[in-house]
């Protein structure tokens, strides 16, 4: 009974070690890190940056429509607050502004690559993956750093918003670890040569900064995408109803122009005169600061998706 008990004993240490060194960042950087020394800035690399590059990404990737300060009208205002209710508990959005003590500050831009291609904060803590860095991975290093670059020039704004709210066992940070290595695969966009210049660079602003798979994907129990249900639309995470599938099926963007889809990113008019609103008005106040020509390569490229069903509620 006695060399029982300290074999159950010696079990249970050899697990707890186990899972403190899976659910560790650094086993996420060891595993599946891009390889690429992006911790080592060198001089010439922040001299290169491009800030109209960086304003572009950040209207592509629709940072005010998460981050900036409820309820103001000056969407620049990056203190965070926001409260995005899910199955998985209440996450309040932070401040990303460039305040040195509530914001990113003080980061640096090799921090801030880490936390959008690794879900990594520069303590060394996990983010929860309501933070899309799962599509924010697919940027490079350069485009990171441009966005960083552009946030920097934007007014610091002070307050931190509270913490979230998750019951057990989703509060234990720490498991996310796990989480990344099940379903962060640390790939960054490559083109395709088979298709045009512009179909590319629609599917870098869509799966990339703009992380529309992120709302508009049915999920599995742990809350990651279902690869053959993307695009496709699934329940809304607030509760609040379905979010509509965007791939050409007739549930869907079926029968729509690339000058439809386009026109919807810059002024929210559907083909039937009909108006976006909610999340996805929020949304478009971010894609109609964006070029005509990359609205229209997004609409391309989300037209040439696999057509898919859409979602439907269980009765």
């Amino acid at each position: 009974m006695r060399k029982a008990l300290v074999g159950l004993l010696v079990l249970a240490l050899v697990g707890a070690l186990g899972f403190w060194g899976l659910t560790s960042p650094m086993a996420y950087a060891l595993v599946r890190g891009d390889g690429q020394g992006y911790w080592v800035t060198p001089a010439a690399f922040d001299r290169d940056v491009n800030l109209e590059n960086g304003r572009t990404l950040f209207y592509a990737g629709g940072c005010t429509s998460c981050h900036a300060v409820p309820n103001q009208d000056d969407k620049l205002r990056l203190g965070g607050g926001y409260a995005l209710k899910s199955p998985f508990g209440t996450f309040h959005v932070p401040n990303i502004s460039p305040h040195k003590q509530d914001g990113i500050g003080s980061w640096s831009v090799t921090d801030f690559i880490r936390a959008m291609r690794e879900g990594t904060s520069p303590d060394g803590r996990n983010y929860y993956p309501a933070f899309p860095y799962t599509s924010y991975q697919r940027m490079s290093r350069e485009d990171l750093r441009d966005l960083f670059s552009f946030i920097m020039t934007l007014a610091p704004v002070e307050g931190r918003a509270p913490a979230h709210e998750l019951p057990f066992p989703y509060n234990i940070r720490r498991g996310v670890g796990l989480w990344k290595l099940a379903f962060l695969d640390g790939e960054v966009f490559r083109p395709d040569p088979s298709k045009s210049a512009s179909w590319n660079r629609g599917a870098f602003l869509v799966n990339g900064p703009g992380h529309c798979a992120e709302c508009h994907s049915e999920r599995n129990a742990a809350g990651a995408i279902i690869a053959d249900r993307r695009f496709a639309g699934g329940p809304d995470p607030e509760g609040r109803g379905v979010v509509p599938n965007i791939t050409p099926h007739p549930t869907g963007i079926g029968g729509w122009t690339t000058d439809d889809l386009a026109t919807l990113l810059k002024t929210g008019e559907t083909p039937n005169f009909d108006t976006v609103g909610g999340p996805m008005g929020a949304v478009v106040g971010n894609t109609s600061h964006l070029s005509d020509t990359d609205r229209q390569a997004m609409a391309e490229y989300l037209l040439s998706l696999p057509p898919r069903p859409g979602f439907k509620k269980p009765e």
